[in-house]
This record gives C-alpha cells, structure tokens and sequence, in this order.
C-alpha cells in the first residue's frame, strides 16, 4: 500500500506561505504557513498532521488487539501531542481515555502499551512515545 501528498510552497519561510493535497483530497489545497507553524495562524502544520496520525493508527491498532483478545470496543478515545523543541521533534504523548467492558485494568494497560510499540506510526517515529492509558469502566 502507498499514500501520497504534496506540498506547494510560494515565497521566503516567514512570509510566503503553502497548501498541502493528499490523495484521497481529505486535504484539498489545505493552507500552512510560518505563523500556522509557529503560532496562531489558521491553517494546518506537520505537527499537527503527525499528531494525527499518530492517534489514529495507535487507535485503530489498539481496537484490532482489543477485540482479537476477546473484549467488545464501546469508545477509544486518543489526543496525540507532538512536541517541536528547538527545532526536532521530541515527543508525542498519547493520551488514551478507553471503555472496554468486562477488561481488567493490568491487561487493558498491557495491551494498550503493546499497540503503541507496535502501530506503524510509533515505527516511523525516531522519537520518545508517552502513553496515559485510562480505563474509563
């Protein structure tokens, strides 16, 4: 499987400014820019997006582990914080509000660690991965 995107820059890196297209056109000319980026402007940013996708492939992933355990999903709900420090990315922090019924709390927690090692975001990702897991019962 491959996905694609592209991104068109016009302009210097503070003033000039972009937009993003995905194949599927989720993205569609989407804009970013410096101050999209580093502070308050309307558009998206690569952090964001990686934030994104991050919290959607561990979800996804942590659903598939879940129910191939045995326990039915009612709702998983994931917020992914990318953190850019001096230039790199650092950090994301997944923060994992789940209910699952009828699962215990150390297996819940073991299973949600092994998704997050194991989703192919967290792969990709050369950086540390936090994981507050919470079992919402």
């Amino acid at each position: 499987m491959k996905r694609k995107a592209q991104a068109v820059w016009n302009g210097s890196i503070k003033e000039g400014n972009g937009h993003l297209t995905t194949g599927s056109t989720v993205l569609n000319k989407t804009q970013y820019s410096f101050n999209s980026r580093f502070a308050d402007g309307i558009g998206t940013n690569p952090e964001e997006l990686l934030a994104a996708a991050h919290a959607g492939c561990f979800t996804m992933k942590l659903s598939l582990d879940l129910t191939e355990a045995g326990y039915e999903v009612t709702e998983l709900k994931t917020n992914a914080t990318i953190t850019l420090d001096a230039g790199k990315i650092t950090l994301s922090v997944l923060d994992l509000e789940a209910t699952v019924p009828g699962i215990d709390e150390e297996t819940f927690k073991t299973i949600a660690k092994n998704a997050e090692a194991t989703c192919p975001v967290s792969g990709a990702f050369n950086f540390e991965i936090v994981l507050n897991a919470h079992l919402k019962n």
